[in-house]
Protein backbone atom coordinates (compact mmCIF):
# COMPACT_ATOMS: atom_id res chain seq x y z
CA UNK A 1 0.00 0.00 0.00
CA UNK A 2 1.28 3.45 -0.78
CA UNK A 3 0.82 6.39 1.56
CA UNK A 4 -2.43 7.61 -0.08
CA UNK A 5 -4.01 4.15 0.13
CA UNK A 6 -3.02 3.86 3.78
CA UNK A 7 -4.57 7.27 4.55
CA UNK A 8 -7.75 6.26 2.70
CA UNK A 9 -7.88 2.95 4.63
CA UNK A 10 -7.42 4.73 7.97
CA UNK A 11 -10.14 7.24 7.06
CA UNK A 12 -12.56 4.48 6.08
CA UNK A 13 -11.89 2.61 9.34
CA UNK A 14 -12.33 5.82 11.35
CA UNK A 15 -15.70 6.35 9.65
CA UNK A 16 -16.71 2.79 10.51
CA UNK A 17 -15.66 3.27 14.15
CA UNK A 18 -17.71 6.47 14.36
CA UNK A 19 -20.88 4.87 12.91
CA UNK A 20 -20.96 1.37 14.41
CA UNK A 21 -21.98 0.11 17.83
CA UNK A 22 -20.06 -3.18 18.05
CA UNK A 23 -16.61 -4.35 16.97
CA UNK A 24 -15.24 -7.88 17.35
CA UNK A 25 -11.48 -8.45 17.18
CA UNK A 26 -10.40 -11.83 15.83
CA UNK A 27 -7.17 -13.62 15.13
CA UNK A 28 -7.07 -15.55 11.87
CA UNK A 29 -3.93 -17.67 11.92
CA UNK A 30 -3.83 -19.77 8.78
CA UNK A 31 -7.32 -19.28 7.38
CA UNK A 32 -7.55 -20.26 3.74
CA UNK A 33 -9.04 -17.99 1.11
CA UNK A 34 -12.09 -20.27 0.99
CA UNK A 35 -12.49 -19.97 4.79
CA UNK A 36 -12.27 -16.17 4.70
CA UNK A 37 -14.74 -16.04 1.82
CA UNK A 38 -17.18 -18.24 3.73
CA UNK A 39 -16.74 -16.02 6.80
CA UNK A 40 -17.38 -12.85 4.79
CA UNK A 41 -20.54 -14.39 3.29
CA UNK A 42 -21.76 -15.36 6.75
CA UNK A 43 -20.99 -11.87 8.08
CA UNK A 44 -22.81 -10.16 5.21
CA UNK A 45 -25.83 -12.41 5.74
CA UNK A 46 -25.90 -11.24 9.37
CA UNK A 47 -25.60 -7.58 8.33
CA UNK A 48 -21.99 -7.33 9.45
CA UNK A 49 -18.67 -6.51 7.81
CA UNK A 50 -15.32 -8.31 8.18
CA UNK A 51 -11.98 -6.78 7.30
CA UNK A 52 -8.37 -7.79 7.83
CA UNK A 53 -6.51 -4.71 9.03
CA UNK A 54 -2.88 -3.87 9.62
CA UNK A 55 -2.56 -3.31 13.34
CA UNK A 56 -0.60 -0.07 12.98
CA UNK A 57 -3.24 1.42 10.67
CA UNK A 58 -6.06 0.20 12.91
CA UNK A 59 -4.34 1.82 15.93
CA UNK A 60 -4.25 5.14 14.09
CA UNK A 61 -7.94 4.83 13.14
CA UNK A 62 -8.90 3.89 16.73
CA UNK A 63 -7.28 6.97 18.27
CA UNK A 64 -9.87 9.23 19.85
CA UNK A 65 -12.85 6.91 19.20
CA UNK A 66 -15.04 5.12 21.72
CA UNK A 67 -13.26 1.90 20.70
CA UNK A 68 -9.71 3.00 21.56
CA UNK A 69 -9.63 0.33 24.30
CA UNK A 70 -9.26 -2.29 21.55
CA UNK A 71 -5.64 -1.32 20.85
CA UNK A 72 -4.15 -3.86 23.35
CA UNK A 73 -6.12 -6.68 21.69
CA UNK A 74 -4.59 -6.04 18.30
CA UNK A 75 -1.42 -8.13 18.24
CA UNK A 76 -0.52 -10.58 15.53
CA UNK A 77 -2.66 -11.27 12.46
CA UNK A 78 -5.95 -9.67 13.45
CA UNK A 79 -9.17 -8.84 11.69
CA UNK A 80 -12.15 -6.73 12.66
CA UNK A 81 -15.85 -7.46 12.34
CA UNK A 82 -18.49 -4.84 12.98
CA UNK A 83 -22.19 -4.21 12.73
CA UNK A 84 -24.92 -1.86 13.91
CA UNK A 85 -26.66 -4.87 15.50
CA UNK A 86 -24.23 -6.02 18.23
CA UNK A 87 -25.77 -9.46 18.61
CA UNK A 88 -25.66 -10.26 14.89
CA UNK A 89 -21.91 -9.72 14.51
CA UNK A 90 -21.19 -11.61 17.73
CA UNK A 91 -23.36 -14.55 16.63
CA UNK A 92 -21.76 -14.74 13.20
CA UNK A 93 -18.24 -14.67 14.67
CA UNK A 94 -18.98 -17.21 17.41
CA UNK A 95 -20.71 -19.62 15.01
CA UNK A 96 -17.77 -19.48 12.59
CA UNK A 97 -15.27 -19.95 15.44
CA UNK A 98 -17.12 -23.14 16.47
CA UNK A 99 -16.53 -24.67 13.02
CA UNK A 100 -13.01 -23.42 12.40
CA UNK A 101 -10.27 -23.73 15.05
CA UNK A 102 -7.97 -21.34 13.15
CA UNK A 103 -10.42 -18.48 13.71
CA UNK A 104 -10.02 -17.22 17.29
CA UNK A 105 -12.14 -14.63 19.07
CA UNK A 106 -9.87 -12.20 20.89
CA UNK A 107 -12.45 -9.78 22.27
CA UNK A 108 -14.48 -6.80 21.26
CA UNK A 109 -16.19 -3.62 22.28
CA UNK A 110 -19.83 -2.65 22.62
CA UNK A 111 -19.63 1.12 22.60
CA UNK A 112 -17.16 2.05 25.33
CA UNK A 113 -17.58 -1.32 27.10
CA UNK A 114 -14.65 -3.63 26.36
CA UNK A 115 -15.40 -7.35 26.10
CA UNK A 116 -13.14 -10.36 26.29
CA UNK A 117 -13.82 -13.49 24.21
CA UNK A 118 -16.26 -14.88 26.79
CA UNK A 119 -18.13 -11.54 26.77
CA UNK A 120 -18.53 -11.78 22.99
CA UNK A 121 -19.79 -15.37 23.37
CA UNK A 122 -22.29 -14.27 26.03
CA UNK A 123 -23.51 -11.49 23.75
CA UNK A 124 -23.96 -14.03 20.93
CA UNK A 125 -26.40 -16.01 23.09
CA UNK A 126 -28.80 -13.07 23.32
CA UNK A 127 -31.67 -12.78 20.86
CA UNK A 128 -30.98 -10.54 17.86
CA UNK A 129 -32.43 -7.06 17.51
CA UNK A 130 -35.09 -8.31 15.08
CA UNK A 131 -36.09 -11.13 17.46
CA UNK A 132 -36.36 -8.66 20.34
CA UNK A 133 -38.50 -6.33 18.22
CA UNK A 134 -40.80 -9.24 17.35
CA UNK A 135 -41.16 -10.23 21.00
CA UNK A 136 -41.82 -6.65 22.02
CA UNK A 137 -44.42 -6.23 19.29
CA UNK A 138 -46.10 -9.47 20.42
CA UNK A 139 -46.20 -8.20 23.99
CA UNK A 140 -47.69 -4.91 22.88
CA UNK A 141 -50.28 -6.55 20.62
CA UNK A 142 -51.44 -9.11 23.21
CA UNK A 143 -53.06 -6.55 25.57
CA UNK A 144 -54.59 -4.71 22.60
CA UNK A 145 -56.17 -7.95 21.39
CA UNK A 146 -57.49 -8.66 24.86
CA UNK A 147 -58.86 -5.13 25.19
CA UNK A 148 -60.62 -5.46 21.83
CA UNK A 149 -62.13 -8.77 22.95
CA UNK A 150 -63.31 -7.30 26.25
CA UNK A 151 -64.81 -4.27 24.51
CA UNK A 152 -66.57 -6.43 21.91
CA UNK A 153 -68.03 -8.84 24.48
CA UNK A 154 -70.48 -6.39 26.12
CA UNK A 155 -71.63 -5.15 22.71
CA UNK A 156 -72.25 -8.73 21.64
CA UNK A 157 -74.12 -9.47 24.87
CA UNK A 158 -76.15 -6.29 24.49
CA UNK A 159 -77.03 -7.27 20.92
CA UNK A 160 -78.16 -10.71 22.12
CA UNK A 161 -80.32 -9.12 24.85
CA UNK A 162 -81.93 -6.79 22.29
CA UNK A 163 -82.50 -9.72 19.95
CA UNK A 164 -84.07 -11.77 22.73
CA UNK A 165 -86.20 -8.80 23.79
CA UNK A 166 -87.27 -8.24 20.18
CA UNK A 167 -88.21 -11.92 19.85
CA UNK A 168 -90.15 -11.76 23.09
CA UNK A 169 -91.94 -8.58 21.99
CA UNK A 170 -92.58 -10.07 18.58
CA UNK A 171 -94.17 -13.15 20.22
CA UNK A 172 -96.31 -10.94 22.50
CA UNK A 173 -97.39 -8.74 19.57
CA UNK A 174 -98.41 -11.78 17.52
CA UNK A 175 -100.31 -13.22 20.52
CA UNK A 176 -102.21 -9.93 21.01
CA UNK A 177 -103.03 -9.73 17.30
CA UNK A 178 -104.63 -13.16 17.41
Amino acid sequence: MDRAQKREFVDSLATVFAETSMIVVTRNDGLTVADVTALRVRMRAAGAQYKVAKNRLAHIALEGTKFDGLVPLMKGPTALAWSHDPVAVAKAAVEFAKTNEKFVLVGGALGTQMLDASGVRALAELPSLDQLRGKLLGLIQAPATRIAGVLQAPAGQLARVFAAYAKANGAEDSAEAA
